[in-house]
């Protein structure tokens, strides 16, 4: 039997702590783990211009996951620009109290999250309209989604019932605009 101690590289243990500190970030957002969870507001999302996924357990009872909400944020950034912004908790529970009126369990599928200033006055000018000068998505507080299989009409209701901030219905393109802004609807 060897006694003689393994001498490990810096390399491998910073290997080592970052799969840690992953597996940390992760597991409570697992389903098993976080289902057990009291309280514990999950959402999942497909964004359709990225092609990644994410899953997360972003609030405890009355407490945000820090990680989970700079995961959020990454996920959520401007896919033009690949800016990060600072997204709005708030947002995060409106889609969770959506989804809670639905009683769905399919991911949003994600059209657009954050949206840098650059990116938008690009898209003002180079779309017929539709994009606001102060939009609320430059703040992280807007997302434009929808839900597979699901009517657009029942989104828009869903998340106007809640008259919890603002709802823009764009059937044309597919998505239901939703923001933690004053409450209208267009």
């Amino acid at each position: 039997m060897n006694t003689t101690p393994t001498r490990h590289s810096r390399r491998d243990f910073l290997r080592h702590t970052s799969r840690l500190a992953l597996a940390s970030v992760c597991l409570p957002f697992a389903r098993p783990v976080s289902a057990s969870v009291p309280d514990a507001r999950q959402l999942a999302f497909d964004h359709l211009h990225t092609g990644e996924s994410l899953a997360v357990t972003y609030a405890i009872g009355e407490q945000y996951v820090p990680t989970a909400l700079n995961s959020l944020d990454h996920f959520l950034r401007d896919h033009y620009s690949g800016e990060i912004g600072r997204m709005d908790p708030l947002l995060f529970d409106l889609l969770h109290r959506v989804k809670l009126v639905l009683g769905c369990e399919q991911p949003f599928q994600v059209i657009s999250g954050y949206r840098c200033p650059a990116t938008n006055t690009s898209l003002r000018t180079t779309r017929d309209g539709g994009v606001a000068k102060r939009s609320l998505h430059m703040e992280g507080k807007a997302i434009d989604v929808r839900i597979a299989g699901l009517p657009l009409a029942e989104l828009r209701d869903a998340a106007l019932s809640l008259r919890a901030g603002g709802v823009g219905f764009y059937p044309q393109e597919q998505f239901v605009h939703l923001d933690t802004g004053r409450m209208r609807s267009w």
